[in-house]
């Protein structure tokens, strides 16, 4: 089972006015979570749940079930 990201996480935070600066300075993610975006690691349910709240996006917007 993989869990893949649609879109770049990143990318798409900044365009919504939330830069890595302001991420770090308003404690939204940790600089680990901020890696593991930039990485396509899997983070936490919560991050994800973050994610799409400052997005305005559905779960499935940003991630995808892709079988092995």
């Amino acid at each position: 089972m993989s869990i893949k990201y649609k879109i770049d996480i990143i990318s798409a935070l900044k365009d919504k006015g939330y830069s890595t600066y302001r991420i770090r300075k308003e404690k939204l993610f940790s600089e680990s979570t901020l890696q593991k975006f930039r990485s396509n690691d899997t983070v936490s349910w919560e991050n994800i749940e973050r994610v799409c709240d400052l997005l305005g996006c559905d779960v499935g917007d940003i991630v995808t079930y892709e079988k092995e």
